[in-house]
């Protein structure tokens, strides 16, 4: 177990150095879509999402925008002392390949089920049921990802959606999702000042 959290800190570690670098370097102008950026939430929302992932029995874990992996650590590091699983969506297949080879250094890929392309047409055919989600993909695809995923959430089920304060607002799509976690009547939902503002929420049972 020692070795296993090593590992584990080393790697978020070198994420870590990986994300100050990217930081300070020059906007690089032919990245207009972020395909080479490290998007990815900060060291608390990781330790909050674990923290919440590892408070359920045998969680299945779905998240929704992969990026560059960082993340999926957390989510899976909680996976592995819960016994549970995590399927990983990310639109583009570099970004994914990155994610898969850091989660076998952290020794975790074994705990990883990565899928590549639109969140939209993917989500259709995983069959859940999802107990903890992680929604942090294209804010416009917030509302309609959750309209498809609402019918195979687990009783209790836990949602957390990234850039509810920072990086969303109005028109963004972050206020859609509210919106429709509100009208749907059945969850329980705060907004936490972490990082750039998350909204957790769950499912009654």
């Amino acid at each position: 177990m020692a070795d296993d959290e090593a590992r584990f800190s080393a790697v978020i570690e070198e994420y870590h150095a990986l994300i100050a670098a990217r930081r300070a370097a020059p906007p690089d102008p032919e990245d207009d879509d972020n395909r080479r950026e490290f998007l990815a939430v900060g060291p608390e929302t990781g330790q909050l999402l674990a923290l919440l992932a590892r408070s359920l029995p045998e969680p299945q874990i779905l998240e929704l925008g992969t990026s560059f992996g960082y993340s999926t650590l957390w989510l899976a590091s909680a996976a592995r002392a819960s016994g549970g699983h995590v399927a990983t969506l990310e639109l583009y297949s570099e970004k994914s390949a990155f994610a898969r080879e850091m989660a076998q250094k952290a020794g975790l890929d074994g705990l990883i089920e990565y899928r590549v392309g639109d969140a939209l047409e993917i989500l259709p055919d995983l069959a859940g049921p999802w107990d903890f989600v992680l929604v942090d993909h294209w804010k416009p695809l917030y509302r309609p990802s959750f309209e498809l995923l609402r019918p195979n959430l687990a009783p209790g089920a836990i949602l957390v959606a990234d850039n509810m304060i920072h990086g969303g607002g109005p028109g963004s799509g972050t206020d859609d999702y509210a919106a429709a976690l509100q009208a749907d009547g059945h969850f329980d939902s705060v907004i936490l000042p972490v990082g750039s503002g998350v909204m957790v929420s769950r499912l009654a049972r």
